[in-house]
């Protein structure tokens, strides 16, 4: 078995990262601060929210079912809330953070007034963060934290359940469930008989999606691997819009370029950056 250290680890963040532009996959995944020799995260509202809402629920999973909701999560979130309050969130305003938090609060009410799976049992991994080999000819493993995996009793099988706290919905091509299921399916017994997303912002129960064609998506993901190995190899990411570079990496190449307000440190030893607002500007002709 190859030296799992030296291998290309594979997750849907760094994924998606890469298929946006291999230059924020590198600024994202692999450049690390030469003063600090840590990894960067430009911080942002919505990250803000859904890291704290996430982390909210996540959490319960740890809990026996009879626990779960005896405190309230609103009470959870205004304590976690603290973590990411002002600027440590991005926020440019007292108002836009507010706006935020309500959001955060009215979606974990939906999860209290609606439990549905986070009323039932639910299994946990046996692994800080689940992997396994995708291909140990090629050198790659895929990892990644899924958010919730409910026990269906009745069939010994397991629901995997992703919340969502964007606006927006999932792309029908996002590797993101399939990903998960590969994940689950190689790091437990149980077999996986459903898989769903929870936008929480609207729905009050999860939304059951397609099973994956896994054999597929495992020749995909390979092919995605071999290409970011390939380019850590040559240390060559580039941006396909070349220098002017791109949505995704351009606020990235800002904290390189010292633009960016350092806010904090994460528990994964992350510089935590924020970005200053685009002042606006209006002309008019007379």
């Amino acid at each position: 078995m190859p030296d799992k250290y030296s291998a290309t680890w594979l997750s849907h963040s760094t994924i998606k990262d890469f298929l946006r532009c291999p230059r924020a996959y590198y600024l994202n995944n692999v450049y690390k601060d030469p003063k600090t020799n840590h990894k960067i995260q430009l911080m942002n509202p919505p990250l803000a929210l859904g890291q704290i809402v996430h982390t909210v629920i996540e959490r319960l999973s740890q809990m026996p079912v009879a626990e779960r909701l005896k405190v309230s999560l609103v009470e959870k979130f205004e304590q976690e809330w603290k973590k990411v309050t002002g600027v440590k969130g991005g926020f440019s305003s007292p108002e836009e953070e507010e706006r935020y938090k309500a959001r955060g609060r009215e979606m974990l009410k939906r999860v209290m007034d609606h439990p549905g799976p986070i009323s039932q049992r639910a299994v946990k991994i046996d692994q800080e963060l689940p992997q396994f080999w995708l291909s140990e000819a090629d050198e790659l493993i895929l990892c990644g934290k899924i958010d919730w995996l409910e026990y269906l009793e009745d069939a010994d099988a397991v629901h995997i359940i992703d919340f969502k706290t964007s606006r927006g919905q999932e792309d029908a091509s996002s590797l993101q469930l399939p990903i998960y299921y590969l994940l689950v399916t190689h790091t437990q017994n149980r077999p996986v008989n459903k898989i769903s997303y929870w936008y929480l912002d609207r729905d009050n129960e999860p939304v059951g999606q397609p099973l994956p064609d896994v054999a597929q998506a495992q020749t995909e993901l390979i092919a995605i691997g071999k290409r970011m190995r390939l380019m850590r190899k040559l240390n060559n990411f580039k941006c396909p819009n070349g220098e002017r570079g791109c949505p995704a990496c351009i606020p990235l190449e800002r904290i390189v370029k010292g633009e960016a307000q350092l806010v904090g440190e994460s528990e994964f030893k992350q510089d935590i950056y924020i970005l200053p607002k685009t002042e606006e500007r209006s002309s008019k002709i007379l």
